[in-house]
């Protein structure tokens, strides 16, 4: 797995309070790792933070799963 996944699996554990082991590309912030609304402004936010970059609110909005928000990550970093 790449750095930024890993990254990534961290701040989600972290903030959705669930185990590292149980994150993968494929998982769903709602339905596989539990996060409401609430949570997943929290984790964008600390994405932003964390990788010094700005989410507009209508791009985190169609986060789905953790590719989705790496695969935009990966696109702000040119």
């Amino acid at each position: 797995m790449d750095e930024l996944f890993e990254k990534m699996k961290k701040l989600i554990a972290d903030k959705l309070e669930v185990d590292e082991d149980k994150i993968t590309m494929d998982s769903s912030f709602r339905q596989d790792l539990g996060a409401d609304s609430l949570d997943t402004y929290e984790l964008v936010y600390a994405i932003e933070e964390e990788m010094g970059i700005s989410i507009p609110d209508e791009k985190a909005n169609e986060f789905e799963t953790v590719r989705d928000a790496l695969e935009y990550l990966k696109s702000q970093q040119k």
